[in-house]
């Protein structure tokens, strides 16, 4: 079976799911951005009292804020400053779902919950790198980040 038939017939559950940072609306950016630190994930999922998504802050939204109103903006709360609606899809959605997601919207984090809508999991294009890898594992050489490089060919005379 190939690559592209794998994306139409496996789930999104079988692609590695990150823990998602989540928020309440009314939470402050600066809280918000010291737990995005703490976890070294640029997203967060900003969720409502049932932990349904609502919308998506992103560091790149943070770039722009900060470059726009200054550090003082930190100070507000994420609710303000989300982009809404949130983009998902389900745990049971095939993997090409998160492939149109990503291109349609522009993004590079999905927000992926649950058959009862609340939030599951994050995915997106660290996600797909993975799934291709573990597809190709001949082909494609994965070397963690901060990890030690190494060659795939024997070094000497």
């Amino acid at each position: 079976m190939g690559l592209q038939q794998n994306f139409h017939d496996e789930p999104v559950s079988r692609l590695s799911l990150r823990e998602p940072v989540t928020a309440a609306p009314s939470e402050t950016l600066r809280d918000v951005i010291g737990r995005m630190r703490d976890k070294k994930l640029g997203c967060v999922i900003v969720v409502d009292g049932d932990d349904k998504p609502v919308g998506i802050f992103t560091e790149s939204a943070l770039t722009q804020l900060l470059g726009r109103h200054g550090g003082q903006v930190v100070n507000e709360p994420i609710e303000k400053h989300m982009a809404s609606p949130c983009t998902w899809v389900k745990l049971t959605d095939p993997i090409t779902y998160v492939v149109e997601a990503m291109q349609l919207k522009n993004v590079r984090f999905i927000c992926v919950v649950d058959e009862s809508g609340r939030v599951a999991g994050l995915t997106g294009q660290k996600g797909l790198i993975e799934f291709v890898a573990d597809h190709f594992p001949d082909q494609v050489m994965v070397q963690r980040i901060g990890g030690t490089p190494y060659s795939n060919k024997r070094e000497g005379a």
